[in-house]
């Protein structure tokens, strides 16, 4: 089926921040690892699988209208040096993913194609759960002390 050009392009913008974040939260992830702190590694981690197949369903959808995925296209990655950091720029990602999303569900829309606007309600819902994932962790951050904070993420040791 032949998609909206406009609508392709979006979706390929959309792709490049899902491949950036994927490789963003998986650093963050192995770093969180690095560091003994488990249970902060397998949420992150978790996170990037999320965000892993949103690029798979975006492709797919792509692929549908008939357009060509862009695989190579990354956006700037923010790699954090301390985990508040690295929630901090993690969130702004996923604030950003939630704006850009709210513009695709618009065109897709305004175009008629409501099969993408369901597809990209679906992703935004994940992302709006991936924020307020990272705004209580902040919370946590500023109500215990980051040293609180990191003695709960410690977890178990990873194999």
């Amino acid at each position: 089926m032949k998609g909206n050009e406009k609508l392709i392009e979006v979706l390929n913008d959309l792709l490049s921040d899902e491949m950036t974040a994927v490789n963003q939260y998986m650093l963050h992830s192995e770093m969180c690892a690095h560091w003994g702190f488990h249970a902060l590694h397998e949420a992150i981690e978790k996170r990037a699988i999320d965000e892993m197949k949103h690029c798979e369903w975006l492709i797919s959808r792509i692929l549908f209208l008939e357009g060509i995925p862009n695989v190579s296209k990354y956006k700037e990655i923010k790699i954090g040096k301390t985990v508040p950091e690295m929630i901090t720029n993690d969130t702004a990602a996923e604030d950003g993913a939630i704006v850009a999303y709210n513009k695709g569900i618009a065109l897709a829309s305004e175009v008629g194609d409501e099969a993408t606007a369901d597809l990209l309600t679906t992703i935004l819902g994940m992302e709006e759960g991936h924020v307020d994932w990272g705004e209580k962790q902040q919370a946590l951050i500023k109500q215990m002390g980051i040293e609180n904070y990191l003695a709960t993420q410690l977890g178990g040791e990873a194999e």
